[in-house]
C-alpha cells in the first residue's frame, strides 16, 4: 500500500461510527463523515513515525485542521482492521499521563524477553 492510496480495507460502514442510543444528529453526522478518507489520513500519520510509533498527541499535532474526535475515532477501526498495533507500552502525553503507543502494523515489534529493556 502506498501513501495516499485508499483501499477496500477502509470501507467502514457509517453504523460502526455511532452507537445505537446516540441522538439522531450523531447518526446524521456519522453518515456524512468520509470515514474511509479519514482512516487513510490517520494511518498515513501513524506510518510516518515508523518503528518509533507515536501517541495520540503526536497524531493530533500532525492533523491540526481536523477535530479531535474525527481523528481519535479512527484508531478503533484501524486496530480492528489490523492496520495498527497497540500493546501496553506508553509515553507521557501533554497532560502528563501515559498514552498508549501506536505503530503501523508493518513497524510493530512485540516485546519479547530478548528485547524487553530496549
Amino acid at each position: 500500500m502506498h501513501k495516499g492510496e485508499i483501499v477496500d480495507l477502509f470501507d467502514t460502514p457509517a453504523y460502526k461510527l455511532v452507537r445505537r442510543d446516540d441522538p439522531a444528529t450523531s447518526h446524521a453526522a456519522a453518515a456524512s463523515v468520509d470515514a474511509n478518507y479519514m482512516e487513510q489520513v490517520v494511518l498515513d500519520v501513524i506510518e510516518s513515525f515508523g518503528a518509533n510509533g507515536c501517541i495520540s498527541d503526536q497524531v493530533l499535532d500532525m492533523l491540526p485542521h481536523h477535530r479531535y474526535s474525527t481523528v481519535t475515532a479512527r484508531y478503533k477501526q484501524l486496530k480492528e482492521k489490523n492496520l495498527i498495533k497497540v500493546d501496553h507500552r506508553k509515553r507521557t502525553g501533554r497532560s502528563g499521563r501515559g498514552q498508549l503507543i501506536m505503530w503501523a502494523t508493518q513497524y510493530y515489534v512485540p516485546i519479547t524477553s530478548e528485547n524487553e529493556g530496549a
